[in-house]
């Protein structure tokens, strides 16, 4: 976290503190008196995809019995889908 800036200062000086967050990533808690008020930050943004491999090899993997049993309870609940009766949203 960078330093707290009045709203008053950041209110003065707006295009700066956006620059500074935008291109350079900081963070800023304003203050009215000495109360923190709100936090002008940067928006996240979601990965990229080249991130995508280092994500996927990073989760956890089922063991080949967990991996059995995983495959059984889905042909067990798809075959309890089909024998549910059809139900007509719209009807009262």
């Amino acid at each position: 976290m960078h330093f707290s800036p009045s709203v008053t200062e950041v209110a003065r000086n707006f295009a700066e503190y956006v620059n500074r967050v935008a291109f350079r990533g900081e963070r800023f808690v304003l203050m009215r008196g000495r109360r923190a008020v709100a936090e002008l930050r940067p928006v996240p943004i979601g990965m990229r995809l080249g991130d995508l491999p280092g994500l996927l090899a990073s989760l956890p993997r089922l063991s080949p019995e967990d991996a059995a049993a995983f495959e059984d309870d889905l042909d067990t609940a798809r075959g309890q889908l089909g024998a549910l009766p059809e139900h007509d949203p719209w009807e009262s």
